[in-house]
Order: structure tokens, then C-alpha cells, then sequence
């Protein structure tokens, strides 16, 4: 924001104006925007998600690097993890899986008790071991899960996964994914029958188009 100054005419009321015409305004760094719209192409549909990137801008910004480095075209989903006798709780995994090609340097966590962001249905998160091992696997939640918030009260490990965007179009897709079968061998056994197999290709990712507002 560019700051109003006290301009000091002294009855050279003239030569003032005329300096004033004359001086250049100051030039200032435009504003980053507080969200940004990704596309997301997969084997199952287009599911469209806003990035808050003013809110969680260490998440966010790791993600649209990912993006616009094309990191995740030909990345999956690669876990659907269902709630006991449901098919519409749980969240969906996918990403680059720590292939050496494509995978990124681990990013500082940003917990929700920083950004505000809570893990609700639809919200975008960033899969994670240790505080600040996260890297490019990232998951949606299908309902509702505060467990995955932070929470100072709670024992041990209490900063709980970054969340980071939300998806504001393809939840149906999303449940179209979190419903298929998992027979897939998992290599993590907190992970046995959560495995998708096949996988869902995540064919592409990109920014949406910014559309420029018409005056009527």
C-alpha cells in the first residue's frame, strides 16, 4: 500500500504543483495472490482444487512447484483408506511417491494451529513422517477429520498434517476414487488393504486460467 505524504507547499503553492506533476510515482511490488486455482486431470475425471496460498504459504508454494515443474503428470493415487463398512469416509493419497526424479527437497510443516485451516471434507493435506519430512505426496478427505488437526493438549507427535487448499469442484470424483478396490500390496503395513490396484493416473496438473473480469 502505497503511503499518503504531507506535501509542505510554504505559499509556493506553483512551483509546488509543478514539482509534484514532475516526481514519478512510487512503484511497488504487485500483491501475491491469496489463492490459486489448480487443475487436476485423472484417470477418473477432473477434480479442480484452490490452493490458500496466503494462508499456508510454505505447503501451498511446495505444491505449485510440483505443478509448475510438471512434477505430477504421471504421478497416481495410489491409496484409497476407507473407514471400517464405509465407502464414503476416509481420505485418497497420491503423488510422486519419493521417485528420486521428480521428488523435491522435505519443506518446514505448517501446522493447522498456525494457518488456521481445518481438515474438513474436501480439504487438500500433505502426507508427512516426522515434522518437516513432507515432500510430494498429498491427500483429500472424503468427510470430516479433526483428528488430523493439531492439537497442543494430545501427547507426543501433536502437530497433526498441513492442510493447505480444498477441492471446490470433483468430490464426486474424488468418492469415485476412494470407493475402488484396494488389493494392492502395501509396503507400509499401516497401509494393508488400502492399496489401489491398479492406481489412478493423475495425468496432469496445471493453474487454472486467470479470467479477466468485462465491465458491463
Amino acid at each position: 500500500m502505497i503511503k499518503r505524504r504531507d506535501i509542505m507547499a510554504a505559499g509556493l503553492s506553483l512551483i509546488a504543483s509543478t514539482a509534484l506533476a514532475q516526481t514519478p510515482a512510487p512503484v511497488t511490488a504487485p500483491t501475491p495472490p491469496a489463492t490459486v486455482l489448480v487443475n487436476m486431470d485423472t484417470g477418473q475425471g477432473r477434480i479442480v482444487i484452490v490452493l490458500e496460498v496466503g494462508r499456508a504459504p510454505i505447503t501451498a508454494g511446495n505444491f505449485l512447484r510440483y505443478v509448475d515443474q510438471k512434477r505430477y503428470d504421471g504421478a497416481t493415487f495410489f491409496r484409497a483408506s476407507r473407514a471400517p463398512g464405509s465407502v464414503d469416509y476416509g481420505l485418497i493419497q497420491g503423488g510422486v511417491q519419493n521417485d528420486p526424479a521428480k521428488v523435491l527437497k522435505p519443506i518446514l510443516h505448517e501446522p493447522t494451529t498456525k494457518t488456521g485451516l481445518k481438515h474438513t471434507d474436501g480439504t487438500l493435506s500433505i502426507g508427512r513422517n516426522a515434522p518437516g519430512t513432507a515432500t510430494s505426496d498429498f491427500f483429500i478427505c472424503v468427510g470430516d477429520a479433526p483428528y488430523l488437526d493439531a492439537d497442543p493438549s494430545a501427547p507426543g507427535d501433536n502437530l497433526g498434517f498441513a492442510a493447505f487448499g480444498h477441492v471446490v469442484e470433483g468430490m464426486d470424483v474424488v468418492r469415485k476414487i476412494l470407493a475402488l478396490p484396494t488389493p494392492g500390496k502395501a509396503n507400509n503395513p499401516v497401509m494393508k488393504g488400502q492399496i489401489l490396484d491398479p492406481p489412478v493416473p493423475i495425468v496432469r496438473m496445471r493453474r487454472a486460467p486467470v479470467v479477466a473480469a468485462v465491465a458491463p
